[in-house]
């Protein structure tokens, strides 16, 4: 599968985790402030080289009855303005709860890329059961 780089994104702040080269274990990365601006996409873009990343899962912020608002446009609008900007594939996948289980489990790193390593391993979990969305 390669490493996969997972956002978390958010407009004042955009929550990162990695996963190793087999697409098994998850490690959150520090935070990307602004992740909207040209400053926040070239350093999501720097990590994406860096870490020799293959693939990008941006989150989506779905209501819990599966609907897309106004966070969804966002998540969609930011996904499609870093695929611009990258030369790896950009997917979108369902992020609900990831905030509330990174808050109840705790760990080490912030709240927003313990979000993302949530994320992170919900897409690597699919992807390894051959599920697509």
């Amino acid at each position: 599968m390669g490493r996969v780089l997972a956002l978390d994104h958010g407009s004042a702040r955009c929550g990162v985790a990695v996963s190793d080269p087999s697409g098994t274990l998850a490690s959150v990365l520090p935070v990307v402030e602004r992740p909207d601006t040209r400053a926040g996409l070239a350093a999501i873009a720097q990590l994406v080289e860096s870490r020799e990343v293959e693939r990008v899962v941006v989150g989506l912020p779905l209501t819990l009855a599966g609907e897309e608002g106004e966070q969804a446009a966002a998540a969609r609008a930011f996904s499609e303005r870093l695929a611009g900007r990258l030369s790896v594939p950009v997917d979108l996948h369902d992020e609900r709860l990831t905030t509330r289980l990174a808050a109840r489990t705790g760990g080490g790193g912030d709240l927003d890329s313990r979000a993302a390593a949530h994320l992170l391993e919900s897409y690597l979990g699919r992807a390894g059961a051959g599920l697509s969305e």
